[in-house]
């Protein structure tokens, strides 16, 4: 082998995923190829990942690896000693310190990989996620995750009955909620979307130059974990329609800046919303609300039980759906490759070649 041969090759690494859905919303988990990141706890870690390695982030969202409809998972070492591992969110929109989907995805690949050992029945998994602890249970069967159940953070009400002017649209009305993001939330029937697949590509402009308009000079402080960055999300809201005794489903759709309309209801945007219609009176404690997406996906989400975070009275929910492994693979990057932005990369993956 010539030495440009042996150069070339000492350029190239690979990485090791098994990606996944959950409502239709695709999660590349990041197994292997990564080098072990600095930081006392998950959420230092993912803020020196947000600061010194977001090509990363870049690379696994960004054509020809991926696309920014998708989201990547990177496994980490928790720091919390309950949890069995901790994971770091990435998104077209940034960092997200927790999200259902991603969860839910996250916990079956670590079962369905033997990286978390698998049971059959019912199973608690606790992972660290930035936001803190996640606590799973998942349901086996015949070697198989048929159904998973995560609540995280509590959420909360940061600010109600807000209003900004959006060009081309007028003023629109809207309430702000954490539930481990920021997601201003708005009633899309008084707008005069149905939330229907075919209204897609008119809810992605909304959305678009909704967060575009309301960014400027709105909360971006959390409690406990500080600076979160700018509004991310909007979630949208259809009407709700009553199942049965304590159980309610509506349509929606989360927008997640720049540009993406999720496939699923989003886990985070339902907590959102059970948080909202909880500050309303309009559920209770063991009440139900699922969620349906513009492509008819559901999740569950359950009222738990009250809490504080910081002054605000907050909510705790959990968020019931199924994930599926879509594929196992080791991608290869060549660090030469002059569609791949090295620049914030290179000292973030593992120096091994793609023959080791």
């Amino acid at each position: 082998m010539g030495s440009h041969e042996r150069n070339k090759e000492s350029r190239e690494r690979s990485i090791e995923l098994i990606d996944t859905q959950a409502g239709g919303d695709v999660s590349r988990i990041v197994f292997t190829g990564v080098e072990p990141l600095p930081g006392a706890s998950v959420l230092e870690k993912a803020r020196y990942l947000q600061r010194e390695g977001d090509g990363l982030r870049r690379l696994l969202l960004s054509e020809p690896y991926g696309d920014p409809a998708m989201s990547v998972d990177l496994i980490v070492e928790p720091s919390h000693r309950e949890a069995q591992a901790g994971y770091i969110i990435m998104e077209a929109m940034g960092y997200p310190m927790y999200s259902g989907s991603n969860t839910l995805c996250t916990a079956t690949a670590l079962l369905q990989s033997g990286v978390i050992e698998m049971r059959e029945g019912d199973q608690e998994v606790v992972l660290e996620s930035p936001a803190g602890l996640a606590r799973v249970q998942a349901h086996v069967v015949n070697g198989r995750v048929e159904t998973v159940t995560t609540q995280g953070e509590p959420a909360y009400v940061a600010q109600q009955g807000l209003s900004i002017n959006v060009p081309h649209y007028g003023s629109i009305d809207f309430d702000l909620v954490w539930s481990g993001a920021y997601f201003a939330l708005i009633d899309a029937t008084q707008y005069g979307f149905t939330l229907s697949g075919e209204e897609e590509i008119a809810l992605t402009a909304f959305g678009d130059a909704f967060v575009r308009a309301a960014r400027p000079g709105l909360l971006q402080e959390h409690p406990d974990l500080g600076d979160v960055g700018p509004l991310p999300f909007a979630h949208f809201m259809g009407p709700v329609t009553p199942l049965d005794e304590g159980r309610w489903e509506s349509p929606s759709a989360t927008y997640v800046h720049p540009g993406v309309i999720c496939r699923s209801p989003t886990g985070t945007g339902t907590s959102a919303r059970l948080a909202l219609m909880a500050s309303r009176s309009e559920i209770a404690e063991g009440q139900s609300l699922e969620t349906i997406s513009p492509r008819g996906n559901r999740f569950i989400g359950k009222v738990m039980g009250a809490d504080r975070v910081g002054p605000y009275a907050a909510l705790h929910s959990n968020i019931t759906g199924r994930a599926w492994v879509l594929a196992h693979s080791r991608i290869v990057v060549d660090l030469d490759d002059p569609l791949v932005d090295s620049s914030d990369l290179e000292h973030l993956l593992s120096r091994q070649g793609i023959h080791d």
